[in-house]
């Protein structure tokens, strides 16, 4: 270990240390400027999974520390490397603007980013569920939860350690989390090799597990979600509710309740079963799974659920038949299901994006590719209207268009906005009269600034004198040394170059201010508006979630029916 507290550090390293030993298994990213940094094993382990340069900083009395880093704008791209490479990573931003005196500004851990705890579009799989596994070891069964935090999935059973590893080995989540206690009661009952990780002891209790899932959901009991009786599966959900804490994870609004796995209803492969009948990989090299012939679903969520749905056949004949009604609906309306597919074409991933917007975490573009989404459930409803048949009913009465939230994006959001909220250009005009008054000033300045050039070309009679402005000196006027002998004696000199000089007015300075104000009020203002409509659009979480799984199931019925006619498959 590079730390040593017999020798002093630098005020930045102290930092950086004290914060470090807070997530000890963790990959620490210290923001410092314009880039992320690591130190010490950290920075080794960086440069080894992403071959980042090896370098050193000094740290005071302790000589110096290995230091690894990279520009903070890519951490889209490195932090995707470290998770596959199993790793779990602290993401440590700067909280304050740096000041002249202060030695170091105020940092802390915003995200914790882990296997099976992410939300990065360059992590997660499309057609692939990410979930984080939480077991409980209790005396008479095994509780077991899985939790999706990308797209809200949360459930929980219990059972012998057979039923668990089949459970297990279906949902392929990727983080197991349990007691540290239990280590050995892990590795000799889970046969499979996952990533994971160990919480303390105190967190599995009933009383804790309880009250943890009580306040997340505003509820005083778990009668309404058919689990109160699963004492174990309890526990561990109560543990997974904890973990998505400690990672930093408290948005959580699109978690908007938990389901029993209902043992009875599905048939529970094996993985040796799942292997040897080739459902999700071929056991030779260029050979091909079954998922790869049945799988034309076009939306990221119908490939997760037909995914689901071949890895837990249904064995009761009503459910059966009910699903196989709703091919056959498609199946014999080649003309509707084409269509069908073009209006799936345009709705994208609704389940990940809702949940961006119940995790704050959701940008001006995914906002407005959200908007766009929803505008199509309302065509998709009319088409299941117009060719009313009774076994497409639930389905059709249960979508919703969210047509007030639509309409209120609409409204606000700019149409093709930017990426991120400080770009500009965010909000439309007639939603805020300071907003628009702002904007009014700085879309003025060139032409006022361009009056100003003439006026004071006028007066000094120096023809080829220009207003110009860069970031360090900010708005000038700039006179060639010919005509340096005609500046006013009121002009102030900014800037001394080889073939001119640069000077500034007390009316220029005046303003200067006012537009940089106006530029920096229409940028806070922009986000203020823009984080107001992300909080609007939490209110309908619940209505679109429930719409993203039913387009997945209509994505998977559309999916069997041109399998169906593509290899002559029957009923």
């Amino acid at each position: 270990m590079y730390t040593d507290n017999t020798v002093s550090q630098t005020p930045l390293m102290e930092q950086y240390t004290s914060i470090k030993k807070q997530y000890p298994e963790t990959l620490l990213l210290f923001r410092v400027g314009d880039f992320y940094e690591t130190f010490a094993e950290d920075a080794h382990t960086l440069h080894k999974v992403t071959d980042v340069k090896l370098t050193k900083r000094a740290n005071g009395a302790a000589a110096s520390v290995a230091l690894a880093g990279f520009p903070y704008h890519a951490l889209d791209i490195y932090i995707p490397k470290l998770i596959r490479a199993g790793l779990r990573v602290a993401v440590c931003d700067q909280m304050e603007v740096p000041q002249k005196g202060k030695a170091v500004v105020r940092r802390k851990v915003t995200e914790l980013v882990t296997p099976g705890v992410t939300y990065h579009d360059d992590v997660l799989q499309k057609k692939r569920n990410n979930y984080l596994a939480s077991l409980h070891f209790g005396k008479q069964a095994i509780g077991l939860a899985f939790v999706d935090i990308s797209t809200g999935d949360f459930t929980a059973t219990q059972g012998d350690s057979r039923h668990i590893n089949k459970l297990l080995q279906g949902f392929q989540p990727a983080e197991v989390i349990f007691n540290k206690k239990k280590i050995k009661t892990f590795e000799s009952a889970i046969q499979e090799k996952y990533h994971q990780y160990m919480l303390e002891d105190w967190i599995y209790t009933p009383a804790y597990a309880e009250k943890k899932l009580n306040e997340h959901f505003g509820t005083k009991n778990l009668k309404g979600f058919g689990i109160s009786h699963l004492n174990e599966g309890v526990i561990a959900a109560g543990a997974a509710m904890r973990y998505l804490e400690e990672t930093k994870h408290d948005n959580l609004a699109h978690i908007t309740g938990i389901g029993r796995i209902e043992q009875e209803k599905y048939m529970w492969l094996d993985s040796f079963t799942i292997r040897n009948l080739e459902l999700l990989k071929p056991q030779e090299e260029g050979g091909v799974a079954l998922i790869d012939i049945l799988d034309k679903t076009i939306t990221p969520m119908g490939g997760r659920k037909l995914k689901n749905w071949l890895v837990f056949p249904l064995k009761e004949k009503r459910d059966i038949n009910d699903r196989l009604d709703k091919v056959s609906f498609f199946s014999s309306r080649g003309l509707l299901a084409r269509k069908m597919g073009q209006y799936l074409r345009q709705i994208g991933d609704l389940e990940r994006l809702i949940s961006k917007v119940a995790s704050r975490r959701i940008n001006p573009r995914e906002l407005d590719a959200l908007k766009k989404a929803l505008t199509i459930i309302e065509p998709i409803k009319k088409v299941l209207q117009e060719n009313d048949v009774p076994t497409m009913h639930p389905l059709q009465h249960a979508l919703n268009p969210c047509r007030e939230i639509v309409e209120i994006i609409d409204k606000t959001l700019q149409e093709n906005p930017p990426w991120q909220t400080n770009q500009g250009g965010l909000i439309k005009p007639g939603i805020s009269n300071i907003l628009d008054e702002l904007r009014s000033i700085a879309l003025e300045s060139n032409v006022h600034l361009q009056k100003m050039q003439e006026k004071e070309r006028e007066q000094t009679g120096i023809a080829s004198l220009k207003v110009g402005y860069n970031k360090v000196f900010g708005y000038y006027l700039e006179v060639t040394h010919t005509h340096k002998d005609k500046v006013p004696k009121h002009w102030i000199r900014k800037q001394t170059l080889v073939n001119a000089e640069r000077f500034i007015t007390e009316e220029l300075k005046q303003y200067e201010e006012k537009i940089l104000y106006a530029r920096e009020r229409i940028h806070v203002l922009e986000q203020e508006i823009y984080q107001k409509l992300v909080q609007k659009t939490t209110a309908f979480v619940a209505a679109i979630q429930k719409n993203a799984k039913l387009i997945a199931a209509l994505d998977c019925y559309l999916c069997f029916a041109q399998v169906s006619a593509d290899y002559d498959y029957v009923r």
